[in-house]
């Protein structure tokens, strides 16, 4: 009998979520805690899978167990096949109920804020029986949320070619990059304004090492000034906005950002040209992995939503 058909026989989804909640929880007996059992049924479980394999799963050590190659190749396996069962329980509930299901978004914290929360709007408002789960963080670690199955897809800014050859990046719009103050702001009503002019001004930035800190670094290296002494640092675009709206600071956005993330806020454009510099926003996908529908509803209504701004280019 060959090995395929012998575990075919043998091997049960019980003994492989066991397999990943041993793997998890670094020692069997947390596993017990974890999954509500006894000790004796995980060793039995790992038993069953060594046995119907023929090779060893973990190796043991004082500190507890981890995995051998054989048994991270197949814990790879068991991620895939309870995604795959996750994504056809989707669809079942979809095919059931077209306007039902829930989708897992991986996105920055800017876009998030801005493009995200607006395509999520529009989405709830259309499908009110659709559940979002939205997970935000830097590109790096968002593509590996989006390849080890943690999100659906990604709503990103393209930094260049993705590494990872398996991940395929669809451009929605371009964004260009504008320096806005409050209303109240006394250069808000200025014209002609140099960018040197501002080189002592309350600055609140993202982190120097962001896209908008390397676009900012640029921009003053090139008007022969300093980067800017920040008065407040932070990632929160909502933080930004509300200390802009004081009419004491000076950020540089993304001009999306004043179509999406800050309606009825009283911001202004600057008139000060910033060095040309956009980059394209778009969805991330995984090459060849079949989406559920309502992950493909999400995407098209992006696609839609994206339009007239793409229309602009």
């Amino acid at each position: 009998m060959q090995m395929s058909d012998r575990i075919g026989r043998r091997m049960k989804l019980h003994d492989l979520h066991v397999l990943m909640a041993v793997v998890q929880a670094g020692s069997m007996g947390k596993a017990a805690l974890m999954l509500n059992t006894t000790q004796p049924n995980i060793s039995r479980s790992i038993g069953e899978l060594e046995r119907a394999f023929g090779v060893r799963l973990f190796d043991r050590h004082r500190r507890g167990i981890e995995p051998t190659e054989c048994g991270r190749a197949l814990l790879d396996c068991g991620i895939a096949v309870f995604d795959e069962l996750r994504q056809g329980v989707k669809t079942i509930e979809f095919l059931a109920d077209p306007t039902a299901g829930e989708v897992r978004i991986g996105s920055t914290a800017f876009l998030a804020a801005s493009f995200v929360s607006a395509l999520i709007d529009r989405l709830s408002r259309r499908h009110p029986r659709i559940r979002f789960q939205l997970v935000t963080g830097y590109i790096e670690a968002l593509h590996r949320d989006l390849s080890e199955r943690k999100v659906d897809l990604l709503i990103v800014r393209s930094g260049g070619a993705i590494a990872d050859e398996r991940l395929h990046f669809e451009s929605l719009f371009e964004d260009s990059y504008v320096v806005a103050a409050g209303a109240a702001n006394p250069w808000a009503r200025r014209r002609n304004i140099r960018l040197a002019d501002l080189a002592e001004e309350r600055w609140v930035l993202p982190p120097r090492e962001s896209v908008i800190g390397s676009i900012v670094t640029r921009a003053f290296g090139a008007s022969g000034c300093e980067y800017p002494r920040a008065t407040v640092v932070t990632d929160s675009p909502h933080m930004r906005v509300s200390l802009l709206e004081t009419g004491r600071f000076i950020t540089v956005f993304p001009a999306s950002a004043l179509k999406f993330l800050t309606r009825g806020a009283a911001l202004k454009v600057l008139s000060v040209e910033l060095p040309a510099a956009s980059r394209p926003n778009g969805m991330v996908t995984v090459r060849d992995r079949a989406v559920s529908p309502v992950v493909q509803l999400v995407i098209d209504s992006a696609r839609e939503l994206a339009k007239p701004m793409a229309k602009r280019k």
